[in-house]
């Protein structure tokens, strides 16, 4: 599995990296930024909650 961002789209509701702080982190605008690309274990199932999750729907999964 990996994480794709949006960074167009992102409106810096921050969901991601409070479910995620590992995966995902935020930049000085507050847009996402994936750390980790190919998560597993864990970081994986917290990764697709976070993607479930995200307001304006900036991230997404691509197996």
């Amino acid at each position: 599995m990996k994480i794709a961002a949006d960074r167009d789209t992102c409106i810096g509701a921050g969901l991601c990296v409070g479910t995620s702080d590992t995966v995902f982190d935020q930049d000085d605008d507050g847009i996402v930024v994936v750390l980790v690309e190919e998560p597993d274990g864990a970081d994986a199932d917290k990764a697709r909650e976070a993607v479930s999750l995200c307001p304006s729907g900036a991230l997404r999964i691509i197996e």
